[in-house]
């Protein structure tokens, strides 16, 4: 289980590379005269933020089992023999308390969920320009396009929200994985 661990940090760094590699280049595709590349950016930011969410349910998944595993453990050989699960609950956000993702807040925030609110409000700003910028290209091309994407993109981002905030904020996949474990 730590070894899926450090794999979610992994793919996790990983789609962050690509997500900013990918919204700097369109960026400067579209500040290069190809404006129409605009339109991209807020696609690849939500992209990005789904992808690094995803990465972060795995994270939640193989903490929970880790620390399971770790308890049935240290319940056969002595409390306080394995503490990664303790420890990861301190330092990087607990288990089982209401979170954005990975972000908890009160005594909960750390470094970790403080990077995590770095990297989602630099996806939210690059989605946000992005859509500024490609506005105006986009109502060049008629209308029907302009509300075909905003519909298009409107929908998307609603419904990555809303399952977003039933899986996580909302604690479902946290309660599916303890109705596994806890029996």
């Amino acid at each position: 289980m730590r070894g899926m661990t450090r794999y979610y940090h992994e793919r996790f760094f990983s789609d962050v590379r690509f997500t900013t590699v990918a919204l700097l280049a369109l960026f400067l595709v579209g500040w290069w005269k190809v404006e129409e590349a605009f339109l991209l950016v807020p696609v690849v930011a939500l992209f990005g933020a789904t992808m690094t969410a995803f990465d972060a349910s795995y994270l939640l998944f193989a903490r929970h089992y880790a620390a399971r595993l770790e308890s049935d453990l240290n319940a056969a050989v002595g409390e306080g023999t394995l503490l990664a699960a303790r420890v990861e609950d301190t330092y990087l956000f607990p288990l089982n308390q209401r979170k954005v993702v990975v972000l908890a807040f009160g005594s909960g925030f750390t470094w970790f969920g403080f990077m995590t609110l770095l990297i989602t409000s630099v996806g939210l700003a690059a989605f946000l320009f992005g859509l500024a910028l490609g506005l105006p290209v986009l109502n060049d091309h008629g209308s029907w396009w302009a509300v075909s994407y905003l519909i298009f993109l409107g929908v998307t981002t609603v419904g990555a929200l809303g399952v977003g905030v039933w899986w996580f904020v909302g604690g479902e996949g946290e309660r599916r994985l303890s109705s596994v474990l806890d029996t």
